[in-house]
């Protein structure tokens, strides 16, 4: 088993120092996070994993990408989860450092009779046509054109969203606008949009996931560990490419492809990608924590805990159906946590 003694020795071998945070030796405390409910299901079994390995404690909340902002700006949490990146003004002026954690894709689930995953077709244009309350029944003749030979049932559409503010809801309605004007003027892109009257809401990716089973002729978005876990139905989604792709961890990995993470803030636009396997809808998982923070335990336990999971709990991120972060990328990311203090 990765003793304690261990990890301290694999982080000073890293480039960190064991005082670096305090002046002092300095004894990782338990921490709290809270935000995006994205990556709830890969931070639990990190900090499960974590907690094993090391004696240390982290709880997490999914609550959404905006609470986990307000939380960390109000210094109620000790690092924030956010499927949104940060300006870095907005950061400059929180005095918080911002570094990815995952990567993964917003997937679009279904519930309809006899359907199995990937044998509904759709391309962006139409996808917004029917998160805009445009389409409203299954058999649409624009679905039918993607879907010859497929027998689609005259069932209504209902819209499953989030309720809250949702990093999730930020990457589909930017997705979509990009595909569609009308979308971006109905509907509009951000954390919290204005969703047709054909729609209901749910709160976290659970609560949409859990409307979409429950509701015959459901479409919603959720991210690929909840779908995976729930033994959702994928549609597939014609990609830049011109291809047809159900999401999975490989298209995934072939939209981050190359990206440019030495951008301002690390966070790269990884939407609708032109590699010929992309998943169109591909998104990073960020965490947002006090460059320097009053509790030196604190801020040494949010360092100590995502340098491991980075390079020990990467395994635990797949099986959940998530991408781990390429191993440049994670040299990056524990080169921007020495600016914790």
């Amino acid at each position: 088993m990765f003793s304690k003694r261990d990890f301290i020795k694999a982080v000073v071998a890293a480039g960190f120092s064991v005082s670096a945070l305090a002046g002092t030796a300095v004894q990782a405390a338990d921490i709290t996070g809270a935000g995006a409910t994205f990556p709830y299901a890969v931070y639990s079994k990190w900090a499960e994993l974590y907690n094993a390995a090391t004696g240390n404690k982290v709880n997490y909340q999914g609550i959404g990408s905006s609470g986990g902002v307000k939380q960390i700006k109000a210094k109620t949490v000790d690092f924030g989860g956010t499927d949104v990146p940060s300006s870095e003004a907005d950061l400059d002026a929180n005095g918080l450092t911002q570094f990815p954690a995952v990567m993964g894709g917003v997937t679009l689930v279904i519930n309809l009779s006899g359907i199995k995953s990937g044998d509904i077709k759709l391309d962006g244009a139409t996808a917004a046509e029917i998160f805009r309350g445009a389409i409203t029944k299954w058999n649409d003749p624009a679905i039918a054109k993607l879907n010859p030979g497929v027998a689609l049932p005259a069932t209504a559409i209902t819209v499953a969203h989030r309720s809250d503010g949702s990093g999730t809801t930020y990457v589909l309605t930017h997705y979509m606008s990009k595909q569609s004007m009308a979308f971006k003027r109905d509907v509009g892109a951000g954390n919290t949009v204005n969703w047709p009257v054909n729609a209901v809401g749910g709160k976290g990716n659970p609560g949409v996931a859990a409307n979409v089973m429950k509701i015959a002729g459901a479409i919603g978005y959720v991210d690929i560990a909840d779908a995976m876990k729930n033994n959702m139905t994928f549609v597939a989604l014609k990609n830049k490419a011109g291809n047809y792709i159900v999401p999975n961890q490989d298209s995934v990995a072939d939209a981050a492809a190359g990206a440019n993470f030495k951008v301002k803030g690390m966070a790269p636009d990884l939407l609708d990608q032109s590699h010929k396997n992309a998943w169109p809808i591909t998104t990073v998982t960020y965490v947002l924590v006090y460059e320097k923070g009053s509790d030196a335990a604190k801020q040494k336990g949010v360092v100590d805990f995502f340098t491991w999971s980075l390079n020990n709990g990467q395994k635990a991120a797949e099986d959940l159906g998530f991408v781990a972060l390429p191993k440049n990328v994670v040299k990056m990311v524990e080169s921007e946590m020495r600016n914790i203090k």
